[in-house]
């Protein structure tokens, strides 16, 4: 279109001039300037100049966004167009992904519709840069990625971080938390305990004081990094459970009475 308006305003195929500048009794263009009998005649211009003063100065840009603008349409009523329903998924990371940060390349396959509606798949691998510290539940949008249906406007993808169970260590919030079982005569009497960080450390842990049921001990610095304060760390918490002997010789006993008394 833009083309082909540009070409009339070159050969100098325009429209007549305004009905203000014609005689009513001829088919000639009168003015002050001109003899009624005189012809109205053309007077060549710059065809950019005239289509500028039409469109406005839109240059090379016109099929871009303003022309976009201007011939964009979404349905009949003139209201904007729908768009398809968002596509979730799961994205299951271990707790060490979670603890290091690590990219997963995830390969989706979407509906699309042709021209006429009929619909079709695609598929496409995707690169996510999963952060160190992000949480169960997190999500990561690719707008539009999602299904492509007829006549709306195409759905966003979702990814939505699922942590896997790990072997010794549980979430909670930026905390990681351990449950240990330790015997009677440690509880009583200390213990250390030798433990293997997630990112492979060995870390020892002495226990100096006397362990009760439901004892928790705090180490600090020793949990998840916190993805919005690089550089820190919640804190690992010990739950102890105390095993008990199943039974005790009369022998044991009576220690364990002189050792501890009878109250």
């Amino acid at each position: 279109m833009i083309s082909l308006v540009k070409k009339a305003l070159k050969s100098g195929q325009v429209p007549p001039p305004p009905s203000s500048f014609r005689n009513n009794n001829t088919n000639t263009a009168t003015t002050s300037g001109l003899h009624p009998n005189s012809s109205y005649r053309f007077n060549p211009r710059n065809a950019d100049d005239i289509y500028n003063e039409l469109f406005g100065n839109t240059g090379s840009d016109f099929g871009g966004r303003r022309a976009d603008a201007f011939f964009r349409t979404s349905n009949n009523t003139g209201d904007a167009l729908r768009k398809a329903p968002i596509m979730e998924n799961r994205l299951p990371c271990s707790l060490e992904d979670l603890y290091f940060g690590t990219t997963k390349k995830m390969r989706i396959s979407r509906t699309v519709a042709d021209m006429y509606g009929k619909p079709g798949t695609e598929e496409e691998i995707l690169t996510i840069d999963v952060k160190p510290g992000w949480k169960k539940g997190t999500k990561i949008t690719f707008p539009e990625k999602g299904n492509r249906e007829h006549g709306v406007v195409p759905g966003d993808l979702v990814f939505v971080i699922d942590e896997k169970p790990h072997g010794v260590y549980r979430r909670d919030g930026n905390d990681l938390v351990m449950n240990q079982r330790i015997s009677l005569v440690h509880a009583l009497t200390g213990q250390t305990l030798n433990l293997t960080s997630l990112d492979g450390r060995n870390v020892t842990i002495p226990i100096t004081s006397v362990v009760q049921p439901g004892f928790e001990m705090v180490i600090p610095g020793e949990g998840m990094p916190i993805s919005k304060e690089p550089g820190k760390k919640g804190n690992l918490r010990i739950k102890f459970d105390i095993k008990f002997p199943s039974r005790l010789t009369a022998e044991q006993k009576s220690s364990l009475i002189k050792v501890l008394g009878e109250s």
